[in-house]
């Protein structure tokens, strides 16, 4: 058992002992691809803290004295591609070399004699372990990416005025910072995202070679067209999702920072622990809230599953979880906690850049879907601990009123975010004022106040945290650019149109499918902004709005992550648990259903706005109803159990009655209803008690 900051008692992730705090950071830094690739240590890692935190400070500056838009985007993509190439390895890391050439993480050790430097005979064999340094072709990626970024400030009125007539120089410029952007991207995120964005440019390029009664062909564009639009403008690299990294994103990963250095992770994952003392269901709830709470500080959902994992999976085994069933419910937890108030994932932020309202008004949107999703994965815990009989645990930990007492201080900053922007206040000032509060109340705790090393240290990691976020949008800007120079998203949505048959369900199906698969190879934020501004004019065609269009859009991008084979959230969960991957992803697919099925409702039929919080409150609360009905239906159908273990008549019948509720129409709810009433009468009749067997045992690695 090791000790808490708050003085509570927790096993560390195998149960025996340890550090759980270092476990979770190794674990993080192995599984999740958002975490800095190196591991700067001695001079070095200072300096790059250092430039790091005069980033965030800059950032931070820049809420009170605003820069002209162009300028400081500019400027921030210099300073983010330089940290970019310094902090990460021009491949993968060894073991996700390895990884990736065997299809499994396990460690072998004839295998890591190989490839391991410190003890093999490969060709990196002889070097020290932790000598992994930036080479001289790191340190002129960093030095040119400053150049070309920079190039434009020098002489700015000038460099705009030359955009109908742009020099060699501008245009080796701006080919050099698309490459760079690249480069930097295909560190960060991997290989994908970039040939996807050089895909889009070969079709601005040869786009004028296609047929001209194709669909998607254009008049063409040579390369110099096409560079400035990529460069000297605000359509393309310097665009709105580089705008959105370099104020929202990175204002809300340095006020997470300062929330993690000053223990509210800590004090989110005890006050969970308390909330549910002593119940069959009491671990299931428990890692659902305190997934709720720690995505707050982390931002990420891979981070907060790997992050609960480490200290919750003991608790969930000794409950009597098994491997799978445990890295599903940490995986569902981790990927809410992005889809959930008040911070959201990165690509809110930009859905109330393209909107043109505040980000409050985003957060509003979510409210409701966001209960709808924590409602079904308690409704499926709670289904859980009766079906596979799950068994009460003892924690030690302090009460609930004695932690909000001491600690309780650390929702403050919370609520302060959603109070300021509610009073006015816009969200750069808002999370800025938030930050300050956290740091200000950190000083209530003596062994987690940050004094100035530590604070430091918070907004250093901060910008670190951004750095992926920032190449992925500054990329995803490329695609915006030729998209708007070629008119491909309006060409692009009379073919998603014709392709369902001009019918709104099915291009919904067809929309949802797209984002997903798209989701597999990128990230959140670049398959929501390329989904955007291909699919979201498909589904307006058809009549949607844009509110509910882009939230569609942002849910399935979301959920991309856990949709197998790829769900990096249940990879690192089952990494975590020991349990099989692709049957952890299974498990995480079932306990986040209900969320992939309330999007259709937001688009099929207009009743379905009011899960946005669009119309009057009755019809909201109304929707909320029905939907709830239809999610608890839908946990019944897919968990197994009503009054008591339901066989597969009533399980099918619950599971239509759940589709049927969601279109929302009037007759439709009738109908729904009537048929989950038909279910029960069903379940009464053929489930008496007499007949059922107790509970089943818990789904083995071989299925669920």
């Amino acid at each position: 058992m090791s000790t808490t900051a708050h003085g509570t008692a927790s096993p560390s992730p195998a149960g025996d002992g340890g550090d759980e705090a270092s476990d979770a950071r190794r674990l993080i830094a192995e599984y999740d691809a958002e975490k800095p690739a190196r591991d700067l240590t001695g001079v070095l890692g200072r300096a790059v803290g250092v430039v790091a935190m005069c980033v965030s400070l800059y950032a931070l500056y820049v809420v009170f004295d605003p820069l002209p838009v162009l300028p400081y985007r500019m400027s921030f993509l210099a300073l983010v591609l330089a940290l970019t190439f310094l902090v990460y390895r021009p491949g993968l890391p060894r073991r996700a070399r390895v990884a990736a050439r065997d299809g499994n993480g396990e460690p072998d050790p004839a295998r890591d004699a190989e490839t391991d430097p410190a003890r093999g005979t490969g060709p990196d064999a002889g070097t020290k372990p932790g000598r992994d340094r930036p080479g001289v072709v790191d340190w002129a990626l960093a030095a040119l990416s400053v150049v070309v970024c920079a190039y434009p400030l020098f002489a700015f009125d000038a460099f705009i005025r030359r955009t109908f007539d742009p020099s060699a120089l501008d245009l080796v410029m701006a080919a050099g910072c698309t490459l760079l952007v690249l480069e930097a991207t295909r560190r960060t995120v991997g290989a994908i995202l970039p040939a996807i964005c050089l895909a889009f440019v070969a079709y601005a390029y040869y786009g004028g070679y296609l047929p001209v009664d194709w669909s998607i062909g254009h008049r063409g564009y040579d390369l110099g067209r096409i560079l400035v639009q990529l460069y000297m403008g605000t359509e393309g690299l310097f665009g709105v999702p580089l705008d959105v990294a370099a104020t929202y994103i990175v204002l809300f990963t340095i006020y997470g920072a300062v929330l993690e250095y000053s223990g509210a992770g800590r004090f989110f994952l005890d006050i969970s622990f308390a909330a549910f003392r002593r119940s069959a269901a009491a671990p299931g709830r428990t890692v659902t809230l305190a997934g709720f709470l720690l995505g707050t500080v982390s931002g990420s959902g891979t981070a907060t599953a790997v992050s609960l994992g480490s200290v919750a999976w003991p608790i969930l085994r000794r409950a009597g979880y098994a491997p799978a069933q445990g890295g599903g419910v940490l995986a569902a937890a981790g990927i809410g906690a992005i889809l959930s108030p008040p911070t959201l994932g990165a690509a809110a932020f930009i859905i109330a850049e393209y909107l043109k309202v505040s980000y409050l008004q985003v957060l509003l949107y979510a409210v409701v879907p966001t209960l709808l999703y924590y409602l079904g994965i308690i409704l499926a815990v709670e289904i859980d601990a009766r079906r596979f009989g799950a068994r009460e645990v003892e924690r030690d930990v302090p009460s609930t009123r004695r932690l909000l007492t001491r600690f309780g201080y650390h929702f403050s900053s919370l609520i302060a975010i959603v109070v300021l922007m509610a009073l006015g206040v816009s969200p750069f000032r808002a999370v800025v004022y938030a930050t300050v509060i956290a740091f200000a109340l950190s000083f209530l705790d003596p062994e987690r106040r940050l004094g100035p090393r530590r604070a430091a240290k918070a907004l250093s990691v901060g910008t670190l945290g951004v750095l992926p976020v920032a190449a992925t949008t500054a990329a995803a800007g490329i695609i915006v650019a030729v998209v708007t120079l070629t008119g491909l998203g309006l060409k692009a949505s009379r073919i998603i149109v014709d392709l369902s048959g001009g019918g709104l369900a099915m291009t919904a199906v067809v929309a949802a499918l797209a984002v997903l698969l798209l989701g597999l190879a990128v990230p959140v934020t670049a398959s929501f902004i390329i989904a955007a501004v291909i699919i979201g004019p498909a589904l307006q065609v058809l009549g949607v709005t844009p509110v509910a269009a882009y939230m569609f859009i942002f849910y399935y991008a979301v959920l991309s992550e856990v949709t197998p084979p790829t769900a990096l959230a249940a990879v690192a969960a089952s990494a975590i648990t020991g349990g099989n991957a692709f049957t952890t992803m299974m498990m995480t697919w079932k306990y986040t259903l209900p969320a992939f099925l309330v999007p259709m409702a937001f688009v099929l039929a207009p009743p379905g706005r009011a899960l946005l919080w669009q119309g009057p409150w009755p019809q909201v609360l109304a929707a909320l109803a029905v939907s709830a009905v239809a999610v608890a239906a839908l946990a019944a159908a897919t968990g197994g159990w009503m009054l008591r273990r339901a066989g597969w008549p009533e399980r099918l019948l619950c599971g239509a009655s759940a589709l049927i509720l969601l279109y929302l129409e009037p007759a439709s709810v009738a109908a729904g209803l009537a048929l989950l009433a038909v279910a029960f009468l069903v379940h009464v009749v053929l489930r008496r008690p007499g007949r059922d067997h107790g509970p089943v045992s818990a789904p083995s690695e071989e299925g669920s």
